[in-house]
C-alpha cells in the first residue's frame, strides 16, 4: 500500500508582476510565520488521543517506508528520490493533528493556503481545481487552488525523467506523452490524496522587507482528498529531504539551511514563531554554550526523513541500559527527527527502559487509567515538577562530540485531563525507527544545515514578531 502522511545559491534577477524572482546567489534571507491554532471544544483527553491516534498511523507509514526503501537499497534496486526568508509558524492544536502551520503564496496571481509544515513529506500540495483534473475539486472545500487562474501554473508531463524517477508515489499510467504526471496517496488512516504534479511559482518574504517569487517548486494539484487527515487544512508543505521537495528547492536557493522554532502547543492563540530558509535574522544570536550540533544522516532508504546519531537515553543521572541495535539505523533502528509526528515514540527496547525510569519517583502517586497511555497519575498542589527526573537525550555530534536535548518536563510529562498528567510517550514496535516528536522539539530552536550534514538546536521561548 502506498504510505505517506501529513519538517541546495541564487541572486534576484528579473521581475514579474513587479516581483523579483530568486534566481542566482544569495543575499538575503526569507521566512514564513509559523501558525498557531486553538482546537475545537474537546476534552484534552480527547485531543490527544487523536494526536495519538494520527501518530500511530503515521508511525507505521514512516516504519513501512523506511523498511521498503531499505529492502530496495540492500537489493540494489531503484528508490524514488546567505541569503534568506521566513514564513511565520504556529501550532494547529485546535485540529486535534498536534502539528504547525504556515501560510505558503503560490502561483501567479499569487494565492494563499494554511498548509502544514512537515519535515516527512517531500511534495508540497494544495486541495486544488483544474480542468485536466479528473473531477474539478470537491465542492464543499472550503479554498482550493485554482490553478486556471495561475499563469505559471505548468502540469510536470508523464513521459518526463521527473514524474518516472523522482516524483514520490508517481503513478506509472501515461495516457499520452503530455499527460500529466498523476499521484495516488493512499494513507494508513484511509485518508486518500490524489492529482498531478506541477511547476508552479511562490511568492515569498525576504529578509530585506521585499517579496520574492521562487520558481522552479513542484506542487501537487489534489482533486480529491478523502479522511479525517485533510479537514482542517489546505495541504501540506513538504520540509523532508529529497531533490523536489519545497526545503530542497528553497534551502539551495538560500545557503543550504533551514530552521524553526516551535511553540508550545498549550500556549496562547497570538503565539507564532517563523521558519527561516537561509540565515537566520529574526532570533536572537545565542550563547555559544548553548547551542548543540548533531550529525544528519541523510541517505536514499531513509529519504526523506531526517535521522540524527543517539548515544543513548538518560533519566536523572543514570544512563539506561538499551540496546545500540535500537539506534543504528543500518541494525533496523534509528532515530527521526520529525515535525509531522507529536509525541515522542520510541522503539519497544527503549520504551520500555524510559516508562520504566520515569515512573519509579512517580509511584507514590495515585496512579489512574487514561488510554493510550500506559502510566497516568492523579496531583495536587503539593505535585512538585523538580521532582521529576530529567529526560536527556545524549544526540552525538560530528566527529563524535556530545549534543545532549533537554526537553522541559512538560514535553514529556503531559496534562491529559484535570488533576491527571501521562508520560507522554508511545511504544514504537521493533526492530523500527524511533520519532523525536514536535511536542519533544518545541520550545527549542532548530537549524538544518543539508550542506553540511548537521543539526544545531538550543533553548527557546519560541515566540516572537517579525522584524
Amino acid at each position: 500500500m502506498r504510505c505517506e502522511l501529513l519538517f541546495p545559491l541564487f541572486l534576484l534577477a528579473c521581475v514579474i508582476n513587479g516581483l523579483p524572482v530568486v534566481g542566482a546567489p544569495p543575499v538575503l534571507s526569507m521566512h514564513f510565520k509559523l501558525l498557531r491554532r486553538h482546537h475545537r471544544q474537546r476534552s484534552p483527553l480527547q485531543r490527544v488521543r487523536e494526536i495519538v491516534r494520527n501518530d500511530h498511523a503515521r508511525a507505521k507509514m514512516i516504519s513501512d517506508r523506511i523498511g521498503w526503501q531499505r529492502s530496495a537499497c540492500v537489493a540494489g534496486g531503484s528508490v524514488p528520490r546567505t541569503s534568506s526568508f521566513a514564513m511565520p509558524i504556529s501550532s494547529a492544536a485546535f485540529t486535534g493533528t498536534g502539528q504547525y502551520f504556515v501560510r505558503l503564496k503560490v502561483g501567479t496571481p499569487a494565492q494563499t493556503f494554511l498548509l502544514v509544515a512537515d519535515t516527512g513529506s517531500d511534495l508540497t500540495w494544495m486541495k486544488c481545481r483544474y480542468r485536466a483534473c479528473r473531477g474539478c475539486g470537491d465542492a464543499q472545500w472550503r479554498r482550493a487552488f485554482r490553478a486556471d487562474q495561475s499563469s505559471s501554473f505548468s502540469p510536470i508531463p508523464c513521459s518526463s525523467q521527473l514524474c518516472k524517477n523522482s516524483l514520490p508515489f508517481s503513478l506509472a499510467k501515461c495516457l499520452a506523452p503530455t499527460s500529466p504526471c498523476e499521484y495516488d496517496y493512499g494513507y494508513t488512516d484511509g485518508s486518500t490524496a490524489r492529482g498531478i504534479f506541477a511547476d508552479e511559482v511562490a511568492t515569498v518574504a525576504l529578509s530585506g522587507g521585499q517579496s520574492a517569487k521562487l520558481k522552479g517548486i513542484v506542487v501537487g494539484c489534489t482533486s480529491s482528498s478523502a479522511g479525517s487527515s485533510f479537514r482542517s487544512l489546505d495541504g501540506v508543505l513538504g520540509l523532508g529531504y529529497s531533490n523536489t521537495s519545497f526545503a530542497a528547492r528553497a534551502a539551495s536557493r538560500f545557503g543550504g539551511k533551514f530552521s524553526y522554532c516551535l511553540v508550545d502547543h498549550l500556549s496562547p492563540r497570538n503565539a507564532s514563531d517563523y521558519l527561516v530558509f537561509g540565515k537566520d535574522t529574526i532570533h536572537r544570536p545565542s550563547k555559544p554554550d548553548r547551542r548543540r550540533y548533531a550529525e544528519l544522516i541523510l541517505n536514499s532508504w531513509l529519504e526523506p526523513f531526517y535521522a540524527v546519531r543517539v548515544g543513548g537515553v538518560s533519566v536523572g543521572a543514570e544512563l539506561l541500559n538499551i540496546s545500540e541495535a535500537v539506534w543504528d539505523s543500518g541494525a533496523g533502528g534509528g532515530v527521526i527527527l520529525d515535525s509531522g509526528t507529536s509525541l515522542a515514540m520510541l522503539a519497544e527496547p527503549a520504551y520500555r527502559a524510559v516508562l520504566a525510569a520515569l515512573s519509579a519517583p512517580l509511584a507514590r502517586y495515585p496512579k489512574v487509567e487514561a488510554k493510550p497511555f500506559e502510566f497516568c497519575f492523579k496531583w495536587d498542589q503539593s505535585f512538585d515538577e523538580a521532582a521529576v527526573p530529567r529526560l536527556v537525550v545524549h544526540l552525538v555530534g560530528p566527529r563524535g562530540a556530545a549534543a545532549p536535548l533537554r526537553p522541559p518536563v512538560k514535553s514529556y510529562l503531559i496534562d491529559v485531563a484535570d488533576g491527571v498528567k501521562c508520560i507522554g510517550i508511545l511504544s514504537a514496535s521493533w526492530p523500527g525507527v524511533s520519532t523525536i516528536g514536535n511536542i519533544l522539539q518545541q520550545n527549542h530552536l532548530w537549524e538544518f544545515d543539508i550542506a553540511n550534514r548537521r543539526v544545531s538546536f538550543e533553548p527557546s521561548s519560541c515566540s516572537r514578531s517579525l522584524h
